[in-house]
């Protein structure tokens, strides 16, 4: 079962958190309120925090932007996962993924359907990699935020986590671009 191994440092990572939503504001973003409580208590930093549209073009910029920056090795985004016509995350970050983590969005649900049953269906959370960074997408209530926070972000993005966790694979997520292609 997993544990901590508390013979390991805690190794702090620099996280951005993009809330979308066409009507939130920096007053009114308890998601992303949320998540900076959540990786502040963590121990992490809060390396940069902002707020997009419900549009494609304006979220992939700013991921994009984050995934090549240096001081940033997560990217959560909250918002826009569901199926209304606005709700276009999964579609803005899915397509640029270099590769997808299906195993987040099916943990998710395990986790979201102990608290709102078949409710959860309505959600696409997902996850990825993208410029060697780690990229989250996730509902936009903050209890969806905390579900996942609690449930597995807390715990992937500890050194300390037992048997594996994403802090120590960090180093290897570009690996590929270093081959020889000879």
């Amino acid at each position: 079962m997993a544990k901590l191994d508390e013979t390991r440092p805690f190794i702090p990572v620099g996280i951005a958190v993009l809330t979308v939503s066409d009507t939130r504001t920096p007053e009114t973003d308890r998601s992303g309120d949320t998540l900076a409580a959540r990786i502040a208590d963590a121990g992490h930093r809060l390396v940069a925090r902002a707020i997009a549209p419900d549009d494609v073009g304006a979220i992939r910029a700013r991921v994009e932007a984050w995934t090549r920056d240096e001081a940033i090795d997560v990217v959560i985004t909250t918002g826009g996962t569901g199926f209304t016509g606005r709700d276009v995350t999964p579609e803005a970050l899915e397509p640029i993924f270099e590769k997808r983590m299906d195993g987040f969005s099916e943990v998710f649900h395990r986790i979201s359907y102990d608290k709102v049953g078949t409710s959860t269906i309505q959600s696409r959370a997902t996850g990825g990699v993208l410029n060697a960074t780690f990229v989250f997408v996730l509902p936009g209530s903050p209890g969806a935020c905390k579900d996942a926070w609690d449930g597995i972000l807390k715990a992937q993005l500890d050194y300390r986590h037992m048997p594996c966790n994403f802090v120590e694979i960090m180093p290897r997520l570009d690996e590929h671009l270093k081959r020889s292609t000879g």
